[in-house]
């Protein structure tokens, strides 16, 4: 059996050219679009990351506020020490009623 023979005319310079012109062309098309959908990721993640900074120095700036406030703020102190720790000043009369609602441990 004879392998089949090549027309030159098929093989020419100028249509190799064109086969490998549209080959490069297929491959930049695939790597475009790949990265391109990247790209759109980078730019999203860079967003979300961008919010987060912002929410982040928001609740830094109010830290510092606090912290200020807890330096410098002796009415801020105790406010916090009555509210939270339930402290009194000597003297004073501790007045506690009871609630609307049952609490859960109470039985009726």
């Amino acid at each position: 059996m004879r392998a089949p023979r090549v027309d030159p005319q098929k093989l020419s310079p100028q249509r190799v050219g064109v086969i490998a012109m549209v080959a490069l062309a297929m491959v930049l098309a695939v790597f475009g679009v790949k990265e391109s959908v990247r790209a759109w990721q980078m730019r999203h993640d860079m967003h979300a990351v961008e919010r987060e900074v912002q929410s982040l120095r928001a609740k830094q700036a109010e830290l510092t506020r606090t912290v200020d406030r807890l330096r410098n703020d002796p009415l801020y102190i105790e406010k916090l020490a009555r509210e939270e720790m339930g402290m009194v000043r000597e003297g004073e009369t501790v007045l506690k009623f009871p609630s609307s609602q049952p609490s859960p441990n109470t039985s009726r």
